[in-house]
């Protein structure tokens, strides 16, 4: 696994794998269920990483929007591609909320909505709760 794969946890925070991206769970959650979408290519620029990676990110996008459609029902969705201090290619996938969602019987709030997210922020989850939505996605993706 590449170095921003290891920054964001994997493999313990490994939701889903497909043959050139994986899905993570992103350990500060922006949002109720922000991910990490990650190519395995060796690939520090967007228009490196291999066609097959390129054919396949259509259907690792379309999984983590049912999954996260199943999870919570989000409102709009944010793939940011920011690269300024993770060097291999990935997105920071930010499903948004225009009003509360449940973890844990806990209300959850999308604080900057509708506005841009602040990816510096992160939810105040416990590690119990953190573990619990790690469970919930898993099972969701399968």
């Amino acid at each position: 696994m590449n170095v921003t794969g290891k920054k964001f946890g994997h493999p313990d925070t490994l939701l889903a794998e497909f043959d050139h991206w994986v899905v993570l769970l992103r350990p500060a959650q922006v949002t109720l269920g922000s991910l990490v979408l990650l190519c395995t290519d060796e690939a520090e620029r967007f228009g490196d990483i291999s066609a097959e990676a390129a054919t396949e990110l259509k259907f690792a996008t379309t999984r983590i929007e049912e999954v996260l459609t199943s999870a919570f029902g989000y409102d709009k969705i944010n793939y940011l591609m920011l690269m300024m201090v993770d060097p291999d290619v990935h997105f920071h996938v930010i499903p948004r909320y225009e009003r509360e969602r449940s973890l844990e019987a806990r209300a959850v709030s999308d604080i900057a909505w509708p506005g841009p997210p602040d990816v510096t922020s992160k939810l105040d989850l416990s590690d119990g709760e953190f573990q619990a939505l790690l469970r919930d996605l898993r099972a969701r993706f399968g």
